[in-house]
């Protein structure tokens, strides 16, 4: 097997497998959104906040093991560059829900999964080249 080949190959299956992990935190994710937003009554972009970052620390741990196998034993520092990357990956989400449910009055949900799709490309990218490099 070709070395470039065999590369591609496994970058194509970490990126599946993140892919998957993202969906499922997209379920925490929007499950913690809806609650708080709807049930709490909490304003949507702090709920969006909380859904997110309840998402994103379970990503990490799911990620860390199932993902990219880490055997970092600097654990927290591994975390803060995860947390740091879903924390700018927050900022894109909100300015994408904000742009588009805010200005064009797309529905807020639609509006999140978009968000979703594009921060999902975004921290794959960057914790794949820095976090779990």
């Amino acid at each position: 097997m070709e070395t470039s080949s065999f590369f591609s190959e496994v970058f194509l299956l970490k990126f599946v497998k993140f892919s998957l992990v993202g969906f499922s935190g997209v379920f925490v994710d929007f499950g913690i959104t809806f609650f708080f937003k709807e049930i709490v009554k909490i304003q949507k972009y702090v709920a969006n906040a909380v859904g997110f970052s309840m998402a994103a620390t379970t990503n990490y741990f799911l990620n860390r093991i199932w993902t990219f196998h880490s055997q970092n034993p600097n654990i927290m520092l591994e975390f803060t560059r995860f947390f740091i990357i879903a924390l700018i990956g927050l900022m894109i989400n909100l300015l994408i829900i904000w742009a588009l449910s805010g200005k064009f009055k797309v529905n807020f949900y639609l509006s999140k999964l978009v968000a979703t799709i594009v921060v999902t490309l975004w921290n794959f990218m960057i914790n794949a080249y820095y976090t779990f490099a």
